[in-house]
């Protein structure tokens, strides 16, 4: 008797295909044209002006700088400017290119009018820096081959390009190479509750998720004002309503949420036990921010780095020189009697 059972073999290539199907679902919710890009309009204006400019010169646009925290959409950027130039995209990141040599074989090949994007380009090794500044200005790339008396210099021309970058912490970029970012350097911002609903929504209609205005609201105001953290409670949502047999309504997804432990505001356990920790234990504050990371047994760089800023952001803490304080509308989101000195 002949089984109907798939085989092994089927049973690999089936996991396979689901495995890239679900690996480029990020890359799918991304926009691929300005129209379709929601949100940091200021932004889209001038790059608009800078690549209609460049085109109509046969040139390609000048280097460009992003920066902003993370999940606001840098990347995002720095495909839909390659998309509406007609080029290709080549990207890595500041701590991939470790030795002159790996910049060298990057630049060499691309090809004229391409657009290299590097990510977090704050960690880019110094001497690495050194040599991209005349790839940047002059579009040549210094080589020096040998050690010593003998050492040589050798320079390659280079194809015409377009340098994106991308940082969450431009402070830490050298002045020199700031500069050199002729073509602008632009902050993303945060964005509003109506422009995070229309992205979720967007990326409900890729998906094939039926999604009501209310749920799009709620995961909306829980998403930090962050369009990545917005896909991510949308494609969670989606899950808890497909394993419980619902529909996304509102309080499906209030439910979903709840269990990731995000509350109305979208702060998260450990945002709230900050809160906690500073008016339970320490009145309210004053308290330094060590002492705060110690009591939660967390690193003073999570604590500062990932939860200070939306605290902040929201009104809930403010940074004070003599430590952080909870503020009144912490009290009042946390349900604690707001005391008199308050």
């Amino acid at each position: 008797m002949s089984s109907t059972h798939p085989t092994d073999s089927e049973n690999t290539e089936e996991i396979k295909g689901l495995n890239q199907e679900f690996s480029f679902l990020d890359q799918t919710l991304r926009p691929s044209r300005f129209n379709e890009y929601i949100g940091q309009e200021t932004i889209k204006k001038n790059l608009k002006i800078l690549l209609q400019a460049a085109q109509e010169r046969s040139h390609p646009p000048e280097h460009i700088l992003f920066y902003g925290p993370p999940g606001l959409g840098k990347t995002t950027l720095a495909h839909l400017i390659a998309n509406e130039m007609g080029c290709q995209v080549k990207s890595t990141s500041g701590p991939a290119i470790e030795k002159v040599g790996d910049l060298a074989s990057v630049l060499t090949n691309l090809a004229p009018g391409d657009v290299l994007f590097i990510d977090e380009i704050h960690r880019l090794n110094k001497m690495i820096e050194e040599v991209l500044y005349p790839a940047m200005e002059s579009g040549v790339l210094d080589i020096i081959i040998g050690k010593g008396p003998s050492a040589r210099t050798i320079q390659l021309d280079l194809p015409p390009f377009t340098l994106i970058a991308a940082t969450t912490r431009v402070a830490l970029l050298s002045s020199p190479l700031r500069s050199r970012f002729s073509g602008g350097t632009f902050r993303l911002e945060f964005y509003t509750t109506e422009e995070i609903e229309k992205i979720v929504k967007r990326s409900a209609d890729i998906l094939g998720i039926a999604l009501s205005d209310g749920a799009a609201h709620e995961i909306a105001r829980r998403s930090r004002a962050t369009p990545r953290t917005a896909n991510y409670l949308l494609k969670r949502a989606r899950d808890f309503a497909q394993v419980n047999k619902g529909d996304l309504s509102p309080q499906y997804v209030a439910q979903a949420l709840g269990l990731l432990e995000i509350d109305e505001l979208g702060l998260t356990a450990l945002d709230r036990k900050i809160l906690e920790v500073i008016i339970e234990k320490f009145n309210g504050g004053p308290v330094g921010l060590s002492t705060i990371a110690a009591a939660l047994s967390e690193e003073v760089a999570t604590v500062e780095e990932v939860n200070e800023p939306y605290l902040m952001q929201l009104g809930l803490l403010e940074r004070t020189p003599r430590g952080r304080v909870a503020t009144p509308r912490a009290y009042e989101h946390m349900g604690f009697d707001i005391p008199e000195t308050q």
